[in-house]
């Protein structure tokens, strides 16, 4: 297709869903996104080549924690925000050129564990050289598999809404091996075999989760499961909730803390508040809304 042939671009196109998504995204990240989006949109410019910038981005990031003084870790805080609107970027990209992937799908996931590690070894790396310490590893640890996990939750409830609304179907809920995934793309195949490796386990974990959380509401006999599903899933309070442990929200985090140049008063804040408010939001499905459901 030429660009004369081209559609025009629209923003609303580019979007999965406002409902589901975080507010930071929504009123924040995904317009600014949306004006870099608008001038890619006539170009040769791919998703994929978005995605990849994404991640030297972040790797860069990681690069000036690990210098550790406060101008490289002011700096870190920039780039981690650029890499957030890339990240942003490029599925909108693809949304408003209909150009979806599986491989960019698991290059996108993976690039974004790998940078998450990057960044996390360099803060901690940063943090150690003024004062060694073990709470200091134990700290920087924990901080990659909180947000690692609330992520994966933020994105468990983002996608199980998409689905059951039937808004996009691209990802699937429980990423496996099918028979379809054999015989199509060998380098997507490779990248969701490496995909599996890190997100599988965390996966099979929300599902669980899930489960435990319904399980007041799940025995219902009416109304039908499609139904008792859009009631749970398309709830508004609990994606709400959900939304402020998305990457939008937890990197903004990282990037303010960044900017006061205070990375082990973020890693506190990653510990303490980011998992409180992920408690909070598994007891809001738990105690508030499955016995709110099961009494309709």
């Amino acid at each position: 297709m030429n660009q004369k042939d081209q559609p025009r671009y629209q923003y609303t196109q580019s979007l999965k869903s406002d409902f589901s998504d975080e507010l930071i995204n929504t009123h924040i990240l995904r317009p600014t996104a949306g004006l870099f989006v608008r001038i890619l949109y006539p170009t040769r410019v791919t998703p994929n080549q978005v995605t990849i910038a994404a991640i030297v981005v972040g790797a860069f990031a990681a690069l000036f924690y690990a210098i550790g003084d406060s101008l490289s870790t002011f700096l870190a805080g920039i780039l981690v925000t650029i890499k957030d609107l890339l990240d942003s970027a490029d599925g909108q990209l693809a949304r408003a050129k209909d150009l979806y992937s599986r491989r960019g799908r698991f290059i996108d996931s993976i690039g974004d564990f790998v940078v998450d590690v990057l960044i996390f070894g360099a803060i901690t790396l940063a943090l150690s050289r003024s004062e060694f310490s073990l709470q200091t590893i134990i700290l920087g640890v924990a901080g990659l598999l909180g947000i690692t996990l609330r992520v994966s939750y933020h994105v468990f409830y983002h996608v199980s809404y998409l689905h059951v609304e039937n808004l996009y179907q691209i990802n699937r809920l429980l990423e496996d091996i099918r028979e379809e995934d054999l015989r199509s793309d060998p380098a997507a195949l490779r990248l969701q075999r490496i995909f599996l490796l890190i997100y599988a386990w965390q996966d099979r974990l929300m599902c669980r989760i899930d489960a435990w959380s319904r399980s007041p509401f799940k025995h219902l006999a009416a109304p039908t499961q499609q139904e008792r599903d859009r009631l749970w899933y398309s709830d508004r309070i609990g994606l709400r909730l959900s939304g402020f442990l998305g990457f939008g929200t937890e990197l903004a985090l990282v990037t303010v803390c960044s900017l006061l140049n205070k990375l082990e008063l973020y890693l506190w804040l990653n510990l303490s508040l980011m998992n409180i408010i992920w408690i909070l939001t598994v007891l809001y499905r738990r105690l508030i809304l499955a016995p709110t459901l099961a009494k309709a």
